[in-house]
C-alpha cells in the first residue's frame, strides 16, 4: 500500500468529514448559544468529564477564550466545573442537567438530518458504513486521555 496515497486519500475522507458534520449541525436550534459555545458543549457531551486544556487543545482555541467561554457557559447553568479531589488546582468540565438536556435536543436534531442522509442505503452498505467506522475509530481516530 502506498502510503503517500493513503494519507492523501484521508486528507480528502476528513475535509468531507468536516464539510458533512458542518452541514449535520448548521442552523441546530439551540437559544442563546453561539456555535462556539455549541462546538464545546458537544466536546463536553461525548468526551465528559474534560479540562479547561482540552478543550482548548481540541477547539483550537486559546486558554483564555477558552475560559470566557466555560465562564458564559457556567453562568448559563449548561456547565459545572468538578475539583479534582487529589489535586485540588485541576477542573473538569461536565454538562448540568440542563446542558445534558439541551444536547439531547440539539443531538435529536443532528440524528434527524443523519437519518435522511442514510435512508436510500441498503442493509448491506449500512453494515459496511458500520465497520468501516469501527475500523477508523479503533485505528486511526483512537486517542488516549
Amino acid at each position: 500500500m502506498d502510503k503517500k496515497s493513503l494519507f492523501n486519500q484521508f486528507v480528502t475522507f476528513t475535509t468531507a468529514v468536516h464539510e458533512v458534520t458542518h452541514d449535520l449541525t448548521q442552523n441546530v436550534n439551540i437559544d442563546n448559544v453561539t456555535p462556539v459555545q455549541y462546538k464545546i458543549l458537544e466536546y463536553i457531551k461525548v468526551s465528559q468529564p474534560v479540562t479547561p486544556t482540552e478543550i482548548s487543545d481540541c477547539q483550537h482555541m486559546s486558554l483564555p477564550n477558552t475560559s470566557r467561554e466555560l465562564k458564559k457557559l457556567l453562568e448559563k447553568n449548561l456547565i459545572q466545573k468538578i475539583t479534582d479531589t487529589e489535586d485540588r488546582r485541576k477542573q473538569y468540565i461536565c454538562l448540568t442537567n440542563d446542558g445534558e438536556n439541551m444536547m439531547n435536543d440539539a443531538f435529536a436534531c443532528v440524528e434527524a438530518r443523519f437519518q435522511q442522509l442514510i435512508q436510500n442505503v441498503s442493509e448491506e452498505d449500512l453494515a459496511e458504513i458500520h465497520h468501516a467506522l469501527n475500523v477508523l475509530q479503533s485505528k486511526v481516530f483512537n486517542r488516549q486521555k
